[in-house]
């Protein structure tokens, strides 16, 4: 098996890192009831996707 002869430098480490990152999720606000969703999914407290009913939520059962 070949192995390193030299060191890699740090420079060289850490140009091979730079797209290694954490990413912040997009959160908008739904439409139709105004909480917080992430970017491209239907809202799970009321089943909106882009204003248009997408599922069926059950009522409330207070």
């Amino acid at each position: 098996m070949p192995n390193p002869k030299r060191r890699h430098s740090k420079q060289r480490r850490d140009k091979r890192r730079t797209h290694d990152k954490a990413i912040v999720p997009t959160v908008v606000k739904c439409s139709n009831c105004s909480s917080t969703v992430l970017y491209h999914r239907v809202c799970p407290s009321c089943g909106y996707y882009r204003g248009k009913l997408a599922i069926e939520k059950d009522a409330a059962v207070a």
